[in-house]
């Protein structure tokens, strides 16, 4: 290999016998990769302490600290290294058991060259694909620590500092807030800031599956996320028995497999709703026990309107986002409106509109004409888009939810999907709202989807 080319890979080679250790290393430079050599375990390890290895190519037997002991020291010392290990034919045995304590392979002696190079070539495979996930992991990580999350408002400040405080226990969260307040976004930082961040995040729509998929989607759920955080969304939207058996699996920790073996569970529950859980109990739609055990630590999420003093750093954080490394602005007069309007879709509903602007901006600055209509006009969230007001004689509650039920239904083209999302809830919801004016006597829609 030339000085000048890179390596394929950095391999130390331990042996006790010279020859061999001479060989190898002979065999490794030709092939392009960079490698040294130690004559026994605990020169090993001072090598390790020295330079950096992608892989460790370890005989078996060797007088003092053996192969199996030396693999359970350079894991201890560098948890990512790939250990390979060199055993005789009667030592196969206790190398299929090092494979158990965390080696990648073992080769046979005497070596064949090319199965040498055939497992060297796939143990860097593996060296490369769990460094790139390493880095992807330290992304995530990266991006959703609480110090990256825009919110400079007392009401943001005070959700930083709970997270803060509450990341590294193993205490259940819940978190209320409207759609699109960001929910999941507080439950990933909950989760970076803790012990398990090294581990997957995983996010679970409860209103996202049939009812009959429920449990064993459930149960596949909290058996991936052990070790590691569980999010759990609309939690307000499980039914009641599916309730009960949440709650048994939170209670005991261990879930049972569809071949009957039991599994336990470690999964830190972060769950969110928009609704108020404590007024779904008293209605006897959410069960006491489950709420108790869900929300040992809740957080609410304020709506953009209550924190209008983050609308410019959040507009300016997309528009950093969404330029495609361009230098581009919102003006004085587009920010304005930005501010005054009351977005009932919250921080996603600005980002959308954000996105959009940019698309549409026939300069570099977005201008107040590169702004939805209803935000030009300058009307105030949902009240000016529906354009409903209280008139001194009141209003039929029941006939307006009708009324927009059945918009949204045909907005959607009969699809119960699409106007949930219109209407700002799930699909069982709706199905839900559906079936109360059906008791009531509302004439409804019957062939939606």
């Amino acid at each position: 290999m030339s000085q000048d080319a890179t390596p394929l890979g950095r391999v130390l080679v331990v042996d006790d016998e010279r020859q061999q250790r001479d060989i190898l290393l002979t065999t490794l430079e030709s092939e392009g990769y960079a490698a040294a050599t130690a004559a026994n375990g605990p020169q090993a390890l001072e090598a390790l302490q020295q330079g950096r290895f992608d892989l460790v190519l370890t005989d078996l037997k060797m007088p003092g600290m053996n192969g199996v002991v030396l693999l359970q020291e350079l894991l201890r010392a560098s948890p990512d290294i790939c250990v390979i290990l060199m055993t005789a034919h009667g030592a196969i045995d206790t190398a299929v058991d090092a494979m158990k304590k965390g080696a990648f392979d073992y080769l046979s002696k005497p070596l064949d060259r090319e199965q040498l190079l055939l497992v060297l070539r796939r143990s860097m495979e593996r060296v490369r694909l769990s460094r790139e996930n390493q880095q992807l992991q330290e992304q995530l990580r990266e991006r959703f620590r609480i110090g990256n999350i825009v919110g400079e408002s007392g009401a943001m400040q005070d959700v930083f500092r709970v997270v803060h405080k509450i990341a590294r226990s193993s205490a259940s969260v819940l978190v209320y807030g409207e759609g699109g307040t960001g929910k999941e976004l507080i439950a990933r930082a909950i989760h970076v800031e803790s012990d398990r961040a090294a581990r997957p995040f995983h996010a679970f729509s409860l209103a996202a599956l049939p009812e009959s998929g429920l449990d064993a989607a459930l149960l596949a759920a909290l058996e991936q996320a052990s070790g590691s955080t569980l999010f759990l969304d609309d939690v307000a939207e499980l039914p009641k028995d599916a309730q009960a058996r949440l709650l048994r699996l939170l209670q005991e920790r261990q879930l049972q497999r569809a071949d009957g073996e039991p599994v336990s569970v470690d999964a830190r529950v972060v769950a969110a709703t928009q609704k108020d859980l404590e007024h779904e109990v008293r209605a006897g739609r959410f069960r006491e026990d489950l709420f108790h055990r869900l929300s040992v630590i809740a957080i609410v999420l304020p709506p953009l309107r209550q924190r209008r003093t983050d609308i410019a750093q959040l507009a300016e954080h997309f528009v950093k986002k969404h330029c495609g490394g361009r230098q581009r602005h919102v003006s004085q007069e587009a920010l304005k409106l930005l501010v005054a309007y009351d977005w009932p879709g919250n921080v996603r509903q600005l980002e959308s509109v954000i996105e959009r602007a940019l698309l549409l901006a026939e300069n570099e600055t977005i201008q107040k004409d590169d702004l939805p209509a209803e935000i030009r006009a300058g009307v105030s969230g949902s009240r000016g888009l529906l354009g409903l007001d209280i008139p001194d004689s009141g209003i039929d509650l029941q006939a307006v939810e009708r009324s927009l039920v059945l918009r949204a239904i045909e907005k959607a083209g009969g699809n119960l999907s699409r106007a949930a999302r219109l209407l700002g809830l799930s699909r069982r919801a709706l199905q839900t709202r559906l079936e109360t004016l059906q008791a009531a006597g509302e004439a409804v829609l019957k062939d939606a989807e």
